[in-house]
């Protein structure tokens, strides 16, 4: 019989067994440091992003607030529109929600909750199929339709699906706070507009708004009512889809998918004092809601503080409504008179400092709630969140730009809240999701609403709990040239996550091991022609590694294209005729005329009625004919390369395809075209087209242009438009027009040496009105681009905020006129080259509301700024100041910038 020592050591190895065996984990009872958390941009500059779906592969679905749907695929780094929606976006409304079905990896279902444009003021709630890919826009099953006020405010839209197939669907209650001075809207007064009274909607049992509905969607693309919401079905005057309601506008929405908890960010109103005639000032919440209720608005708010019911027409205050039995006596109601008794808030704070919640801070508030998290609902991957934050909610705010997790007890009540990550920046997060792997997803919205912000994007944070592995990246400065060719490599932009990590260095210039270098930025010559792979491998202090290449070949110089151009080179200005003498070099071929024909040499003058990305002109380096460089621009810009290859079939056919298919036919432009704006399937199968209907026709005419004459029968051997020497006419625009662009280009593919392939050199000028749109500058920084009334205009959001003008030709400029519009700031305007600390041309007076001209009518007017000093070729900055600063609702607006002759 074993001893009791014996027993006790092998009971201890038992435990030390089955422990070894659990999965190792880090910071379960300690809160991680930050820097164990890494932000990863994946995707930035996009239009009004308002919801993600992450999917299985890592792939996110996202809606943009004017209609588009679209993929972004982590392998390529880039997204692509898969389908498109015509929404009223005025206002709050617009494409609002989306979610996939919890079945998503099997029937295709998404959901889509928006504004459909029509004068059928209403909001849908719809599911789509996707099918290859792209959202098939007939597959539309309608689910609900909410009558909607459009013009202000409150439109709600946020979709989450909890673990047993519920859809929650939150929907503001369409009230504008202004007729109520910022307090609870309740005007009764007959003949008032329809949207001053909240009784009608947030407190009324028989109305969806200001409401989160929870419904079941079915396979035919009905739903029914599950247990537990509010009203049972068929209870008189009431919605049986109603789970929560008394709410002003729970925009963003989340389900714990372990117990089903709802939680939501309510935005609140505005009302900065509490008034003894009206009631409390405005908080936002973030509300819990563990079974159906009634939470308050527009009764309570907070912590079931009341408000006064107020009669609008005597002025007076009658009593103060009871948490307890609140009732709606309006005579706008259509409901039940008596309500649920109100349940508090979760969390709620002012403007000002919370007393009980203060490490929230103060200033603007758009409370939001984002997921709570679990780890074991993951996969095992070395970048999931820690068990510390197991059972954490994780909350935020759209205004105040913060993430916090609040910690709950096992009853799921409030203990105590910290912040993430405080000293990383979001710009206006809108939504977050945990993703297969358990890293974070944030969706965040970028500075300014109803703006196209540069500083909106998606984002994946990472943790990790222990070395991570660096990051190379190999640059050189030449790629291309004869022999002996030195080359300056770098790799300065390597890096490494953990930032006490030193990285050391190693370059193999052959690829072989023939040739090495440990220094970070070092300069190699290559004596003799050939192909060559120089590899960077960069190393942690742990030996961790990473490598990046570079394709370097020698034996080719690249030709040098040199146009003598008569006139400025960045503008025209009525109908100039401009003279132009070419000339072409290349240190194997020879000069022009001297080994170099005049038929190889392409000259070719377009003009482009709807303007010009000169980025998007770069990707058709290898097209020589200019007419295809616009079709292929148009064509990338408007999101047709997600889907179709020049040659080869992708998601589409590819344009070689499609223009064989309808070579010869008379009608083939004009049905191909239809067939871009409408969308639809059939002609390839199965495979689907989404509407192209917020594209402009004259751009999809010159789209299908470019994609007929791909066919290989009309490939013709290269042709010369124009000669080497001559003279061009600006006679194509409109002289109201301001946005048509004329293009010069020039291009010469040499002969390649050395079995070194030939190089295609293009020297491009781009020339547009010199009355240039600010939306259209060419790199913003601290600002937004802003649809207003048909007019694009860019917003200065902050001190230092700039637009920048590349290679401007300031030969002929004297001055600048811009048309502004202070917009109740005080500011001025510094013109600068080079870069926002470069040299200072040209300076506004003080700017602001004062300025405006007596008798001015309309929004906007000019100011002229004097340009001293600068010559030549530049990078124009206009760079914002203020001593008065800005905010995200009043920022200093411009318009247009008008290049004036001296």
């Amino acid at each position: 019989m074993p001893s009791k020592s014996t027993i006790i050591l092998c009971f201890l190895l038992l435990l030390i067994s089955v422990w070894s065996c659990r999965e190792p984990e880090k910071f379960v009872d300690e809160k991680p440091d930050e820097t164990r958390f890494t932000k990863i941009t994946l995707i930035e500059k996009l239009d009004e992003p308002m919801e993600i779906e992450v999917l299985s592969d890592g792939r996110i679905i996202f809606i943009e607030r004017k209609g588009k749907i679209k993929m972004y695929e982590p392998e390529k780094g880039s997204a692509k529109d898969i389908g498109f929606i015509d929404v009223f976006y005025e206002s709050e409304d617009g494409l609002l929600g989306l979610a996939k079905d919890p079945g998503f990896e099997t029937n295709q279902w998404i959901y889509l909750y928006y504004s459909p444009v029509g004068d059928n003021h209403i909001n849908r709630l719809s599911r789509f199929t996707l099918l290859n890919d792209m959202v098939d826009m007939e597959s539309e099953i309608i689910m609900l339709e909410i009558p909607q006020f459009r013009g202000c405010c409150h439109s709600g839209g946020s979709i989450e699906f909890d673990s047993k197939g519920n859809l929650f669907l939150s929907l503001g209650d369409d009230t504008t706070p202004f007729e109520s001075d910022n307090y609870n809207p309740i005007d009764e007064r007959a003949g008032r507009p329809g949207n001053v009274d909240a009784q009608r909607s947030s407190a009324n049992t028989n109305d969806l708004r200001g409401a989160i509905l929870r419904i079941t969607p079915q396979a035919d693309g009905t739903y029914t009512i599950p247990e537990g919401n509010l009203f049972p079905k068929g209870t008189p005057k009431t919605k049986p889809e109603i789970y929560v309601m008394g709410n002003r506008n729970p925009f963003r929405i989340s389900v714990d998918q372990i117990n089903g908890n709802l939680y939501w960010g309510e935005v609140g109103p505005d009302a900065h004092q509490d008034s003894l005639k009206r009631g409390p000032r405005g908080y936002d919440e973030v509300n819990q809601a563990k079974e159906a209720g009634f939470f308050g608005w527009p009764y309570l708010i907070a912590d079931n503080q009341a408000y006064w019911h107020y009669d609008f027409e005597k002025q007076e205050s009658n009593f103060e409504y009871d948490p307890a039995k609140p009732v709606n006596n309006s005579p706008n109601n259509t409901g039940l008179v008596e309500l649920p008794a109100a349940q508090p808030a979760f969390i709620w704070y002012p403007y000002a400092t919370s007393e009980v919640f203060p490490e929230l801070r103060e200033g603007g508030r758009n409370a939001m709630a984002g997921p709570v998290y679990y780890p074991d609902l993951f996969e095992q991957s070395d970048v999931k969140f820690p068990r510390y934050y197991e059972g954490k909610l994780f909350i935020y705010d759209w205004m105040r730009s913060w993430i916090f997790t609040v910690t709950m007890d096992e009853n799921h009540d409030f203990v105590s809240m910290e912040e993430f990550m405080p000293s990383t920046v979001f710009d206006k997060p809108i939504d977050m999701q945990f993703g297969p792997d358990g890293s974070l997803y944030v969706l965040e919205y970028g500075t300014y609403w109803s703006a196209q912000n540069d500083d909106s994007g998606i984002y994946k944070i990472e943790f990790s709990a222990g070395n991570r592995k660096p990051i190379a990246k190999a640059k050189a400065d030449k790629t291309q040239g004869a022999a002996p060719m030195q080359v300056q490599f770098s790799g300065k932009e390597s890096f490494d996550f953990d930032e006490k990590d030193v990285l050391t260095y190693e370059w193999d210039f052959y690829g072989d091991g023939s040739a090495l270098s440990e220094k970070k930025d070092p300069v190699f010559t290559y004596p003799e022609p050939g192909r060559y792979k120089a590899i960077l491998k960069v190393k942690d202090k742990e030996g961790l590694e990473a490598r990046s290449e570079i394709e370097i070949q020698v034996g080719n110089e690249p030709p040098v294209i040199e146009v003598d151009w008569s006139y400025n080179r960045s503008f025209y200005r009525g109908n100039p005729q401009v003279a132009y003498a070419i000339n072409v070099k290349d240190q194997e071929d020879g000069e022009l005329g001297e080994g170099i024909g005049e038929n190889e040499v392409q000259v070719n003058f377009n003009y482009l009625a709807e303007g010009f990305d000169r980025v998007e002109a770069s990707m058709g380096h290898q097209e020589e004919n200019p007419l295809q460089v616009i079709g292929m621009n148009l064509t990338v810009k408007s999101g047709c390369n997600a889907c179709h290859a020049l040659k080869d079939a992708s998601v589409g056919p590819s344009y070689t395809d499609i223009a064989l298919e309808y070579e010869g036919k008379d009608d083939a432009a004009t049905y191909l075209q239809q067939k871009i704006i409408n969308g639809g399937s059939g002609v390839w199968g199965e495979r689907l087209m989404p509407s192209h209907a917020h594209v402009e026709e004259s751009s999809i005419v010159q789209m299908v242009d470019y994609i007929l004459s791909m066919s290989p029968n009309k490939q013709t051997t290269s042709k010369q438009s124009l000669p080497t020497k001559g003279a061009v006419n600006f006679e194509s625009h409109q002289q109201s027009d301001f946005h048509g662009t004329y293009i010069f280009t020039v291009s010469y593919r040499d002969k390649g040496a050395n079995n070194i392939d030939p190089i295609l050199r293009r020297e491009q000028m781009i020339l547009r009105s010199p009355l240039v749109l600010a939306a259209d500058a060419d790199e913003f920084g601290g600002t937004a681009k802003a649809n207003n009334q048909g007019s694009r205009l860019v917003k200065f959001t902050e001190e230092n905020s700039y637009i920048k003008f590349e290679e401007i030709d300031l030969r002929d400029i004297g001055k600048l006129v811009l048309s502004i519009d202070p917009n109740k700031r005080i500011g001025w305007i510094e013109v600068r080259t080079g870069g926002v600390d470069g040299e200072l041309i040209g300076k506004t007076p003080i700017l602001s509301n004062e300025l405006r001209p007596k008798n001015h009518q309309g929004k906007w007017f000019d100011v002229e700024v004097e340009l001293q000093g600068s010559k030549g070729y530049h990078d124009l900055y206009l760079i914002f100041k203020t001593e008065t600063g800005v905010d995200i609702w009043n920022s200093f607006l411009l318009n247009t910038v008008y290049f004036g002759r001296k």
